[in-house]
């Protein structure tokens, strides 16, 4: 800790080695991708068993399609906090251009237009993956607040 002018003063190094650090925000962001992830990747199983005659499988594939809008929805907002305290919107553009396409994919489920369906699936998981492994590498730092400041 440096004194100036009377008054301790946190080091540089200890000010730039907190700002690195991922706040709450981001570890909430982390974790929900993650499950949107695995769930993502039970939906080609559910199919796949669907089409190899089991047709109660295709319950199995409603349900996790259910369960991965509701992750990527839920994902999106966390998003959106990390947007208002870290400034980052990297994390909100790519998550939202990964819940259209997997929205544009759930309703042609259910109506049955497999022409894109399925492509948009794989699209889908493609891009869920890389935007899971940036949410990874990058850390999305607390927001910085000066010595004494308010809370």
């Amino acid at each position: 800790m440096a004194i100036a002018a009377g008054r301790p003063r946190p080091d540089t190094a200890a000010r730039s080695e907190a700002g690195t650090r991922t706040g709450p925000a981001g570890w909430v962001l982390r974790a929900l991708a993650a499950a949107h992830l695995a769930a993502v990747f039970g939906q080609p199983v559910f199919a796949g068993v669907y089409l190899s005659g089991d047709f109660d499988a295709l319950r199995w594939h409603e349900l996790g399609a259910n369960t991965t809008t509701s992750l990527g929805y839920a994902q999106l907002i966390a998003a959106g906090v990390v947007w208002a305290r870290a400034r980052r919107s990297w994390p909100l553009t790519a998550t939202l251009a990964v819940v259209a396409a997997e929205t544009v994919q759930y309703f042609a489920g259910l109506d049955g237009a497999l022409w894109l369906h399925l492509p948009l699936g794989v699209a889908t998981i493609a891009g869920l993956v890389v935007l899971t492994a940036a949410l990874w590498r990058r850390p999305f730092p607390r927001p910085y607040r000066r010595a004494g400041a308010q809370q």
